[in-house]
């Protein structure tokens, strides 16, 4: 069985991409560098990685549990990391090409981005609060 702290780790390092890309997409200069980029998409390797690692390794025993509650959250966080992936998807189709970032309009950028740090924050407190419990319910 998949130990819950590689799944909180995985979530700690995302936060932690995170808050350091906020700061950085704010300076227009510093979103065409490498090392922006290669944070970038580490993030979200990152993401698409932890998401993966759920569909492998949790839901599969939460959705032959007898308790409807487990089978239903279950059901729920896999229909939102489908959405998440359609999503992330969607904006690095947006603003990348070939491994790097293609910035035509930076107040956008930023914006779009924002929006995608908090999709995947609201995710990693429900999470957290809902979707980890149940998993340890499943498993007792």
């Amino acid at each position: 069985m998949l130990s819950l702290d590689v799944l909180k780790e995985s979530n700690h390092k995302i936060a932690e991409h995170s808050k350091v890309l906020s700061v950085l997409i704010r300076n227009r200069e510093l979103c065409d560098t490498q090392v922006m980029c290669d944070i970038f998409f580490r993030y979200v390797d990152l993401v698409r990685e932890h998401l993966n690692t759920e569909d492998r390794n949790l839901y599969q025993s939460m959705m032959i549990h007898n308790d409807a509650d487990i089978k239903n959250t279950a059901r729920d966080f896999m229909s939102g990391s489908v959405e998440i992936k359609r999503v992330i998807a969607q904006y690095t189709k947006r603003w990348c090409k070939k491994g790097t970032l293609r910035i035509k309009n930076h107040e956008q950028f930023i914006s779009d981005t924002e929006d995608i740090f908090e999709l995947v924050w609201k995710r990693i407190i429900n999470e957290s609060e809902h979707l980890y419990p149940a998993f340890i319910r499943a498993a007792a």
